[in-house]
């Protein structure tokens, strides 16, 4: 499987309330090799508080099983918006 993009400079707040709109597994993959569904709350609060740098998401490569969920994801990282019908 690879990455569907990698995360720079997200806002993390928005970016746990998109999680939150996915229907199938997201994984964050760290350098380390770390693997973390986080679809889980706990994968969550494990996986962003290690890569948190001043409220933002340093670096990280995100994974999907769900080709609706890679859309809308890569849709917030491009464009800081989920649907292309929000203004």
């Amino acid at each position: 499987m690879k990455p569907i993009m990698d995360l720079h400079n997200i806002d993390v707040t928005e970016f746990l309330d998109v999680l939150d709109t996915c229907e199938g597994n997201v994984y964050l993959v760290t350098n380390e090799g770390d693997r973390l569904n986080l679809k889980s709350k706990l994968c969550q609060l494990i996986g962003l508080t290690k890569l948190v740098e001043g409220g933002r998401i340093a670096v990280a490569s995100i994974f999907c099983d769900n080709k609706d969920d890679e859309s809308k994801l890569f849709r917030f990282n491009c464009f800081g918006e989920t649907s292309v019908d929000q203004a």
